[in-house]
């Protein structure tokens, strides 16, 4: 009877709801019979368990921290050779990009003037000045601007009047002519020159036309500064320097020859003396046909106190007869 009661609710609910609603009276029968059985009590690790456990989570974080090890050092020297790569590019850009000599000196410096007279055999016929005026800014360069002139006293002028000015500006650390200018009035005759060198690239640019020239190339007034900052301590009577000197459209060799060392007694003093002689053919401080000799004390400063040169007629000598802010002492100097 019971049975009997069962399958007639069961085809009461079928009838009443389908066959769905009988798939999900079942599914809830059996998600009730299996939440009410118990599950079987875990069992507590041993402590041998326990230990094997703990070695082998020790070993998987040290696996873990070698692994991330590894990872940094290879990220690192991944690093350091793109920075070694890329300071290696620089470093050859670098030395692709045309870079100025350095040279030390003490021989001159700003505020240095020096004044001469101007002797045309027995006659004082004019007077000349050398200073270092200043320091200027050319081309992104800091120079020297170094002025020569040379003039005619009024008592010569009337037989033959000379206003020459000479400028030379020269690269602080290099010691060579960053531009050069040339004002020469004489009698009747006047000529204005002017040359800017760039001597990373070699090319003279003057008021002329374009020229090619050697590296550190000099102008006839540089070359002379230049000439100060030699050691000639070692030198013998004989021994040259080569130099190179720009002037109107082309470079001329320029040696500077040792004659040796003399004591010589002028107007503002008696000086030990190194004596040179620059062997030029054309650009000279005057109108050169013979032989150019110069006298410099024999110390650290080498300051010229007395030029002799041939002109068109005769003999000119050029004597130190007042000095100002010399660079430093002059030992050479005896009286």
């Amino acid at each position: 009877m019971h049975n009997r009661g069962r399958m007639a609710e069961l085809r009461l609910w079928i009838s009443r709801f389908g066959l769905a609603a009988l798939l999900i009276m079942l599914a809830v029968f059996v998600l009730d019979a299996q939440t009410q059985k118990k599950a079987p009590p875990k069992k507590k690790p041993t402590a041998a368990q326990r230990a094997a456990l703990a070695k082998a989570d020790s070993l998987r974080k040290v696996r873990q921290a070698d692994s991330l090890r590894a990872v940094a050092r290879a990220w690192a020297i991944a690093d350091s050779t793109r920075r070694a790569d890329s300071l290696a590019r620089r470093a050859a850009e670098l030395a692709r990009i045309p870079r100025y000599r350095t040279i030390k000196q003490n021989a001159f410096g700003v505020g240095e003037r020096l004044v001469f007279d101007v002797n045309y055999g027995m006659v004082t016929a004019g007077e000349a000045f050398m200073t270092v005026a200043r320091t200027d800014s050319m081309f992104g360069r800091k120079v020297y601007r170094i002025e020569f002139g040379v003039n005619s006293l009024p008592s010569f002028s009337w037989i033959y009047k000379v206003e020459d000015r000479y400028l030379t500006f020269i690269d602080v650390e290099a010691i060579a002519p960053l531009r050069f200018e040339q004002h020469i009035r004489e009698g009747g005759y006047s000529r204005d020159f002017t040359a800017d060198f760039d001597q990373m690239r070699h090319v003279a640019r003057t008021s002329e036309g374009e020229h090619p020239i050697p590296p550190y190339v000099h102008d006839i007034l540089s070359a002379f500064y230049f000439a100060r900052i030699v050691d000639y301590s070692k030198f013998a009577v004989g021994d040259t320097i080569g130099l190179h000197n720009f002037y109107k459209d082309k470079s001329h060799e320029l040696i500077v020859r040792f004659l040796g060392r003399q004591e010589l007694e002028i107007e503002a003093g008696t000086f030990r003396t190194i004596v040179v002689e620059p062997l030029v053919k054309e650009g000279g401080l005057f109108k050169s046909e013979g032989r150019i000799v110069i006298w410099l004390t024999d110390d650290e400063r080498k300051v010229p106190v007395r030029v002799n040169t041939k002109v068109v007629i005769g003999s000119i000598d050029v004597e130190l007869r007042e000095y100002y802010g010399i660079n430093g002492p002059l030992p050479s100097r005896i009286k």
